[in-house]
């Protein structure tokens, strides 16, 4: 099979007519951040962000050009707009008030909307999203799994799944999300090569972000878990603003550092009234397989003590463990593959009181501390 080019694409969009029916889309520049691996394409198409749901028949129209081409398999097609011009105020200034609705998103037959976040990358985070779903699978509850870290997507590896399954590329018909361990899962990691940078800008991210949460076949969903990209930019933002979310589960090591960034997540969500469900400390100690003492590498009971001090749930603590890291690594999450393990049980009882909070409609609510 030949390898797809970039002009092979730029030529089957030059025969898409740009929006009015003025030109086309190549000529008129709108043809922007083109990725091309294996048989996967993606693209987007910058329009006007008020005419956004007007123009949806010319992505559509310039998805099935690109499907058309000899040996593409899968096409993404995002529309998106360059940033306005910022006033020089807070990323967050756009915010709802506190104590008023996120803006409208839901997504049909999915109940509730559930962030796993950090304020930084490398606390476990990802691993800890995969566990607590399979932890509310474990409870019966029908489960899907969003991979919103466009960068640096995880899930693909976490449940042993290189690709999306196999489908019509010139079928009209929602993206098929992949199916494992009987939940729905989708990342953008399905979509290209595991190290395949993805040079895209903010805006560009956040509509396909919009594109997995709404183009994708989801069905009847109890709760979805959202894997959230760390830190606190445009993306995450723009997720808490706009997506429904029932509430947001903070993860964060012991450690001093580890703690002020998830300070820094944690109030973000405050920013636009998502509630937090509560705090994880993971790496909270280490338990030698050898000698069986135990070892609290980062500090041990900061998260614990942060989310008294913020009048939150403190969910529980997951120790570092050497199987887990193993069974991520090679897509065997533990609460699938040893159900009946010590750190499965904390995993499900999390899941536990994160589906309790969110039915019983008891989350607290936090103070905001600024630090």
């Amino acid at each position: 099979m030949s390898q797809i080019t970039k002009q092979q694409i730029m030529d089957a969009l030059s025969q898409v007519k740009g929006p009015d029916l003025e030109g086309d889309l190549v000529s008129r520049g709108l043809v922007t951040e083109v990725v091309i691996t294996g048989s996967n394409v993606m693209f987007g198409l910058l329009v006007d962000p008020d005419r956004a749901k007007e123009l949806e028949p010319m992505r559509v129209a310039a998805e099935r050009a690109v499907s058309e081409i000899e040996g593409v398999d899968k096409v993404m097609v995002a529309l998106t707009a360059e940033q306005k011009p910022s006033n020089g105020a807070d990323t967050a200034s756009d915010a709802p008030e506190q104590g008023k609705a996120p803006a409208s998103g839901a997504i049909p037959g999915v109940k509730h909307l559930v962030a796993v976040a950090s304020g930084k990358g490398g606390v476990g985070k990802s691993t800890t999203a995969i566990n607590i779903a399979l932890g509310l699978a474990a409870l019966g509850l029908k489960v899907g799994v969003l991979d919103a870290d466009v960068y640096g997507p995880s899930m693909p590896r976490l449940v042993g799944q290189p690709t999306l399954p196999d489908q019509d590329p010139h079928s009209q018909e929602k993206l098929q999300p992949v199916t494992a361990f009987d939940m729905k899962v989708m990342s953008m990691g399905f979509m290209v090569e595991e190290d395949t940078p993805m040079i895209w800008r903010g805006p560009m991210v956040m509509s396909a972000l919009q594109q997995m949460l709404n183009d994708v076949e989801w069905g009847e969903l109890d709760v979805m878990i959202i894997d959230m990209p760390p830190g606190t930019g445009d993306a995450q933002l723009t997720m808490a603003q706009q997506t429904p979310l029932s509430g947001a589960v903070i993860v964060s090591t012991p450690q001093d550092l580890s703690l002020i960034d998830a300070r820094k997540g944690l109030n973000m969500f405050l920013k636009v009234s998502v509630p937090v469900l509560g705090i994880v400390e993971n790496m909270s100690y280490f338990k030698c397989p050898n000698c069986n003492s135990r070892h609290e590498i980062f500090g041990h009971g900061g998260a614990k003590a942060e989310a008294e001090k913020l009048e939150l749930p403190f969910l529980g603590e997951v120790p570092l463990d050497m199987e887990v890291r193993q069974r991520s690594d090679a897509g065997e999450p533990i609460v699938a593959f040893d159900p009946d393990n010590e750190i499965s049980a904390v995993y499900k009882d999390i899941a536990a009181k994160i589906w309790a909070s969110i039915e019983g409609d008891k989350v607290q609510k936090p103070k905001i501390v600024m630090e």
